[in-house]
């Protein structure tokens, strides 16, 4: 099968098209038929070598899958060839742990996370899954949408609803108001009742926060701070930060924060480190918290509401496999409205 390999870290040019085996199921795997694979940063971060942490050369990168059961392990109970399945994150996790069975299983500590070591990733024709880490697509799903629902939508839902607590006429700060997560968390804040300041580097993204349902439009240049922007919109401040940028906006997103406020760290673009003086924090009552990933449950609220309209994907950008290189040149300048997803077929 085709697959775009990274043999080698470095720009995007590092992605090789290669023909390798097909993956063949173990016993608790289902092999998928890959329709579309969305482009997360974290793939940029691993392929340019940014991110080490768990990632093992050659890999095939890709974690947001959505496709059609071709094949199915010895083990495996719950899916059959023809179902139309979407991926968490996640290979595999153990099912057993405090985490596991706690709904936390993003914490698990044999979580493998899918693409980042060995040839088994959504950048190919088919990828092996295990089945703990798939749900069924509802009818009213397309796999574009499916593809994006664990990692770009199901994130923000999890760190708006489990992790942020985002409660009715709270005031919500989204940094990197424009990207793959940015304009999903605009609507599920907004579907949770609270009001929505949105900050984005890119002018051209305006329209499309305001149709996501920001309130308010911050438009800052790259490193620049815009804390007292957000502070005419809110004199208090946010209650809550969203931050899908990390370093670059840290000290942006301290100071629009309010008494008492919640800040959730989603996102990190680069590979910096930020000193900063913890009282600047606990004599506010702040809390700064962090959200990782969505969980299987998550997944699937995240396609229920894809179902009812509740929720709509934004895909700002559709390539083929032969066009990854040029995927990922998108979104790693910032012009990408949306997720970006790869189309193997």
């Amino acid at each position: 099968m085709k697959a775009a390999v990274v043999r080698s870290t470095g720009g995007p040019d590092a992605l090789v098209i290669e023909s390798i085996p097909e993956p063949q199921p173990g016993l608790r795997d289902v092999v998928v038929k890959v329709e579309a694979c969305g482009v997360c940063f974290h793939d940029v971060v691993t392929r340019n070598g940014t991110l080490k942490a768990g990632v093992r050369l050659p890999f095939v990168p890709g974690h947001e899958v959505a496709g059609t059961v071709v094949a199915t392990g010895a083990c495996v109970r719950g899916f059959k060839a023809g179902d139309r399945v979407a991926s968490t994150q996640r290979y595999h996790v153990c099912g057993r742990c405090r985490y596991c069975t706690s709904e936390r299983e993003p914490l698990c500590d044999e979580a493998v996370f899918l693409g980042d070591a060995g040839l088994n990733g959504g950048y190919a024709e088919h990828v092996a899954i295990e089945e703990e880490s798939l749900a069924a697509i509802p009818d009213a799903v397309s796999f574009d949408d499916a593809a994006i629902a664990a990692c770009a939508i199901g994130t923000m839902l999890h760190a708006i609803r489990a992790i942020g607590q985002v409660r009715k006429d709270e005031t919500v700060l989204i940094t990197g108001g424009g990207g793959g997560l940015g304009l999903h968390g605009i609507q599920l804040a907004r579907l949770a009742g609270a009001r929505v300041i949105a900050q984005t580097t890119s002018p051209d993204k305006l329209s499309a926060l305001e149709r996501a349902g920001a309130s308010e439009i911050v438009v800052s240049e790259r490193g620049r701070d815009f804390s007292e922007r957000v502070r005419r919109a809110a004199p208090a401040g946010a209650d809550v930060v969203i931050d899908t940028v990390g370093t670059p906006v840290f000290t942006s997103a301290r100071r629009s924060l309010a008494k008492g406020g919640r800040w959730v760290l989603v996102g990190q673009l680069t590979g910096d480190f930020v000193p900063f003086n913890p009282a600047q924090l606990f004599l506010r009552g702040m809390s700064m918290l962090s959200a990782t990933s969505a969980t299987r449950k998550e997944l699937v609220d995240t396609l229920d509401l894809l179902a009812r309209g509740e929720v709509r994907a934004q895909i700002g950008g559709r390539f083929r496999l032969e066009q990854v290189a040029d995927a990922h040149r998108l979104v790693e300048s910032g012009r990408a409205l949306g997720r970006v997803i790869v189309k193997p077929h």
